[in-house]
């Protein structure tokens, strides 16, 4: 990834993202009454470039899912901006506009779901499940099959199972299938939901290839949703951190990796297994469980967590400030702290 991460310098912004807040409200009672706001996502900003690959990475309830939906405009988002660089070189708010706007912009936005399982329809064949995007937008219907037959190519199945139905399928041959969807109407841009997770490793690595060379083949740009950093690091070229709602690292894969900034980023970065046997990490483990969105912590989010907590954490929140070259963290300590991250099998030989 080091060679495209040098290249995306020379790209242009495909996506900024700008202080994204998705807030739910949270009932209770016969009568449904408000008693409080789920903040799943609170203040996220960040800037892709084309043909980038960004990682969105947290544990469980972090809210990086919410931020994938939101972008693509599942979600309404509660505030903030999510600008999009249209192919026609105009820039468009997808959290402002309407929705017969947005079903034009979903040629150009796309996802892929996380469990091939659950989302394709066990009803369709392999053909109408791949050629629904282009009848809902109106394609020429003589040309569908010919299209179907083309996108199974691209994603390594065979034209010939296009008349069989899901359940004939492998997971990984699923998730495959649910490529081709979405590859259906040449978008520019696609959120990623924890496409690999529900496959078994040795199926997740062909799914990983098949993205990267879909990514340099047809110039997409990709966000990455993941829980897992040994997954995310061989196909992203940055990586965003999440912690209940807020980002709280954001740099270059590599660098990340090796040199984390905030104690959140390190406990998941000595989580992933070394490159080499003999190296022994210390592998951190976070006490407590990840606060309630619905009632987090004062100051610094991570602080009844954190082994470094000082009582200026449990007093104010820290911001997100650049430590680095392309490099962010939240947190007070960020410059001082010397934390643990991925050894450089290389420099250690």
């Amino acid at each position: 990834m080091a060679e495209a991460s040098a290249a995306n310098g020379k790209r242009d912004i495909i996506l900024k993202v700008n202080d994204l807040k998705m807030h739910f409200p949270l009932r209770r009672g016969l009568l449904q009454r408000r008693v409080g706001t789920i903040k799943a996502v609170d203040g996220v900003s960040f800037e892709l470039r084309e043909q980038e690959v960004m990682g969105l990475v947290g544990e469980s309830g972090c809210g990086k899912t919410t931020v994938g939906r939101a972008l693509l405009r599942l979600y309404d988002p509660t505030g903030g901006e999510v600008l999009f660089h249209r192919a026609d070189g105009s820039w468009v708010d997808v959290a402002q506009i309407s929705r017969k706007e947005m079903k034009d912009l979903r040629k150009e936005m796309r996802m892929i779901f996380q469990d091939p399982f659950s989302s394709l329809n066990p009803r369709l064949t392999v053909r109408d499940i791949i050629a629904e995007p282009l009848v809902i937008h109106n394609a020429d219907s003589d040309k569908i099959t010919s299209r179907v037959a083309e996108l199974m190519e691209a994603v390594g199945l065979k034209p010939a199972y296009m008349g069989r139905y899901p359940h004939e399928f492998s997971g990984g041959q699923r998730q495959r299938i649910g490529v081709a969807r979405t590859l259906a109407l040449n978008p520019r841009l696609i959120v990623a939901d924890e496409p690999v997770s529900a496959l078994d490793v040795s199926v997740q690595a062909q799914v990983l290839n098949l993205l990267q060379t879909l990514r340099d083949e047809l110039r997409l740009t990709f966000v990455f949703i993941s829980h897992d950093l040994s997954v995310v690091e061989h196909i992203c070229d940055k990586i965003a951190v999440m912690y209940v709602g807020k980002l709280v690292e954001l740099a270059p894969t590599d660098e990340l990796l090796r040199n984390p900034k905030h104690p959140y980023t390190e406990a998941l970065v000595s989580a992933v297994p070394p490159a080499d046997p003999l190296i022994k990490m210390e592998r951190i483990i976070l006490e407590g469980d990840v606060p309630s969105p619905a009632n987090p912590p004062a100051g610094c989010v991570f602080h009844p967590r954190c082994r470094y907590a000082q009582d200026i954490c449990r007093e104010q929140e820290p911001p997100l400030v650049q430590i680095g070259p392309d490099h962010h963290a939240r947190c007070h300590f960020s410059e001082e702290l010397e934390l643990q991250g991925v050894v450089d099998v290389s420099t250690e030989a």
